[in-house]
């Protein structure tokens, strides 16, 4: 079970379908529409091009991208060529990226054009801003690699670093087998087939792209990049392309929502699209407004990056078909039932415990955190919920000091330390809070020092100028003082709890 067998599949079945259209509008050179023989091509050729520059199989390799052709490839074409690829989130600072970069040992740094400004000093033995002249060193033309020999599911394919609980994000390790069956489940559950058509809302960097890369490769499915999301541009592409199949956080379906009040005409997918939603769950009003306003299938599913991420999947069956938009949503919103090959459990303390194919092979560099995390041999996501009678999962509330903005995890223990380093900050504790676009939204509580005249938007300025802008907190609350127990720690589940007080969940 090694990845190369993806893209060699579709190679044999499907030579002369168009396999990826890239995305026109980039700083990079566009690679345009290319087959899967031009793709498979191009991985051959990405391979020679690492042998001639002297990386050795096992090294890993960097890349720091929004959506491209060239991130989809290397997601495929370095592992199954012995490397292992280091996805990057290209939101993330230069402090952060190069923390990833050195932590992981990687020794090709592949940087977007957008982000040389901000990344392009960052340290590497083989460092390249992507575009025309990396491509002539990266994709050397008429030379074959060197082979693999080794063939090991149980090898490191990708490491990708989570926004965790900790101010330093931890190198999750999938091996081969984690991403083949994780990718083979997913797609069996939501029916990838050679009809469809992918378009790429779901940033690639993300758990690969939850992993449904691999999963419609291997069936011959063309993808559509999409670089940035837009609603109004995912309504287009849909309608160009004929697009059937995308992923994506609930911010993107509110902003297909919003671009559908403004489009002229039918609404394109409808009745054909159907989207797998994760991050967070959306509310219950957006499910049953995707199926009445878009005419779309949602489909929810649960995970983690630790967990490659299918651990629960929620698409309706046909017993659900006389129920109405509004009661078929209220069954949607669950996180759902357990993926095929996984096993849940709920522990005393209210945590969902998992175990199962696709479950990480450890921490990079990180025993000690790779034991806590998997102490009695299940998997702790962190996560609050409860099992019902159907055995369907709701998750409730977070064990972990996660918040989910917009899809993407932000500790709140950074962006503490980002608030911390202002000299006026004598105190802080930063929470999420319900948001009606993200979901949830940093929210920092501060108690100023004596004689300091620091405002919101001094504080807020100041984190943007420490870590990744979507991390920052939305809004700053000063206080005299925060709350804290005999033993003299910040319970922030009381902190949170009056902004909660009107939802059903803790988690929006």
């Amino acid at each position: 079970m090694t990845v190369g067998h993806f893209l060699g599949r579709a190679e044999k079945m499907h030579p002369n379908r168009i396999a990826i259209h890239d995305e026109p509008d980039q700083p990079a050179d566009s690679w345009g529409s290319m087959t899967f023989t031009e793709l498979a091509a191009k991985a051959r050729a990405q391979a020679a091009g690492l042998d001639q520059l002297g990386v050795g199989f096992g090294e890993r390799v960097a890349i720091v991208s929004q959506n491209s052709a060239r991130l989809m490839l290397s997601l495929m074409a370095l592992p199954a060529y012995g490397r292992v690829c280091v996805p990057v989130n290209f939101r993330l600072s230069r402090e952060e990226v190069e923390y990833i970069v050195e932590h992981s040992g990687a020794t090709v740094l592949l940087i977007d054009p957008e982000l040389e400004d901000a990344l392009g000093g960052i340290p590497c033995q083989h460092k390249f801003i992507i575009g025309a002249e990396s491509d002539a060193i990266l994709y050397p033309e008429g030379v074959e690699p060197e082979r693999w020999e080794i063939e090991d599911e149980n090898s490191t394919a990708t490491i990708n670093y989570t926004s965790g609980t900790t101010a330093r994000p931890k190198g999750v390790e999938m091996t081969h087998r984690n991403i083949w069956m994780n990718a083979v489940t997913f797609g069996w559950d939501v029916t990838v087939n050679g009809n469809d058509v992918y378009l790429h809302t779901l940033p690639m960097f993300h758990c690969n792209g939850w992993g449904m890369p691999y999963a419609t490769i291997s069936q011959g499915v063309p993808s559509v990049v999409l670089r940035k999301v837009d609603g109004a541009e995912i309504l287009r592409r849909i309608d160009e392309h004929g697009v059937t199949l995308m992923c994506g956080a609930p911010a993107v379906v509110a902003a297909a929502l919003d671009a559908a009040q403004d489009w002229d005409g039918p609404i394109p997918g409808a009745g054909k699209v159907r989207m797998v939603v994760a991050g967070a769950p959306p509310p219950t009003r957006t499910i049953a407004r995707m199926e009445t306003e878009l005419g779309w299938e949602f489909i929810q599913i649960y995970g983690l990056t630790e967990t490659a991420p299918l651990l629960t999947i929620n698409r309706a069956p046909h017993e659900w078909s006389d129920l109405s938009a509004d009661d078929k949503a209220e069954r949607l919103v669950r996180a759902g039932g357990p993926a095929l090959g996984i096993e849940l459990k709920i522990s005393s303390a209210g945590e969902i415990l998992a175990r199962g194919n696709h479950i990480l092979k450890s921490y990079w560099a990180q025993p000690d955190a790779t034991a806590q995390a998997m102490e009695g041999g299940w998997f702790h996501t962190g996560d609050g919920g409860i099992i019902d009678e159907h055995n369907y999962v709701t998750i409730q509330d977070r064990k972990k000091d996660v918040i989910i903005s917009g899809g993407e995890n932000v500790s709140s223990i950074e962006v503490e330390d980002a608030l911390f380093s202002h000299p006026a900050v004598e105190e802080v504790a930063v929470i999420g809070v319900p948001h009606k676009k993200w979901g949830e939204t940093p929210l920092g509580l501060v108690v100023l020092a004596a004689g300091s005249s620091a405002t919101e938007r001094d504080l807020i300025d100041h984190c943007r100028d420490k870590i990744a802008h979507y991390k920052c907190p939305t809004r700053i609350e000063f206080r005299d003082e925060l709350a804290r127990t005999a033993t003299g720690k910040i319970q922030k589940f009381k902190l949170r709890d009056p902004y909660w007080e009107d939802m059903e969940k803790k988690i929006n």
